[in-house]
């Protein structure tokens, strides 16, 4: 299992002095990306080569808010959901109580140079180690 410490900034907050709910999609995806990355797995040089990593579906469930200065950790874990589909299972946990505070299970394809999903043989050897 992947995880990345973060921090809330004020600036994410809303009037209610709570993380504003769009900016979980951003903690998730920051958290994603460094787990790829982590995994020799570069956007742009997919991008170069024309394959497009990209989301289709994503689902939250918000359990409790984060307020300013917050500490947490986001966690990323990888699960097949399709032979073409890869979900990545995703929880924000404060750090202060170990309190679940988002669980997130986002869908994602790699699209080919024509648009069309594809196995993407980077996170099928992902999804083989974890097997392991």
């Amino acid at each position: 299992m992947f995880s990345i410490q973060m921090q809330v900034r004020d600036y994410e907050c809303d009037l209610q002095g709570v993380v504003n709910n769009a900016n979980y999609m951003h903690y998730f995806e920051h958290a994603r990306h460094q787990y790829l990355h982590d995994l020799g797995i570069n956007f742009a040089d997919y991008t170069a080569q024309q394959i497009h990593l990209m989301l289709v579906r994503a689902e939250l469930d918000f359990k409790a808010s984060l307020r300013p200065n917050d500490e947490f950790t986001v966690t990323v874990t990888m699960e097949r959901e399709s032979r073409i589909k890869y979900a990545f299972v995703q929880t924000i946990i404060r750090n202060e109580d170990q309190k679940v505070m988002c669980v997130g299970r986002n869908i994602g394809v790699a699209l080919n140079p024509n648009g069309r999903p594809v196995v993407f043989e980077p996170f099928e050897a992902v999804l083989e180690e974890a097997i392991k």
